[in-house]
């Protein structure tokens, strides 16, 4: 499926992204902050494509001028989060590149994502959350629209090798549909 928003196309994930993926998860501003190191090759970034970014709801974050891949967002289904064991629940997770910090890329990207939830797969609650200091993500969190759940003090990131803060926060179709 793809999904476009005014700047943005939101597509599945392509081997031939691998270049532009590398580009932007190397930096190490980037992915340690949402609990995943910098990718150290072009081969690293295959592989995330091939096997992380595969999930039913993933897309690449592409700007519609060049259909470049500039960042991620996904819904996290049933089964590939530990959110919610429930169908009609799922967690949004996200990021991009930081030469995009701060354009209100992601935000909307994400509202094109929670729509889809809401109306197209028949969510009831979205979950999404950000790690203590990831002040960007919070503020994207605050923007939407998403209520604080609640923090947990011992959250194990594995692909970083230790345990943080996370900060867990929800959206309801009700509020969707409201705040819409």
């Amino acid at each position: 499926m793809v999904l476009s928003t005014e700047r943005l196309i939101l597509r599945p994930w392509k081997e031939t992204d691998a270049e532009s993926l590398y580009e932007y998860a190397k930096n190490p501003e980037v992915g340690p902050i949402a609990g995943w190191p910098p990718h150290k090759n072009i081969e690293e970034s295959r592989n995330v494509i091939q096997n992380v970014f595969n999930g039913k709801e993933c897309y690449a974050v592409c700007l519609k001028s060049d259909n470049r891949a500039v960042g991620a967002i996904e819904l996290k289904l049933n089964g590939n989060t530990d959110m919610t064991d429930k169908d009609d629940e799922c967690e949004l997770g996200y990021w991009i590149g930081q030469e995009f910090w701060g354009q209100g890329l992601i935000p909307e990207a994400a509202r094109e994502l929670l729509r889809h939830g809401f109306e197209d797969l028949g969510m009831n609650i979205i979950w999404c959350g950000y790690y203590e200091g990831n002040a960007k993500s919070k503020r994207v969190q605050e923007k939407l629209g998403f209520i604080y759940h609640h923090t947990c003090n011992d959250v194990a990131v594995p692909l970083m090798g230790e345990t943080r803060i996370g900060h867990t926060n929800y959206m309801t179709r009700e509020q969707w549909e409201k705040n819409r």
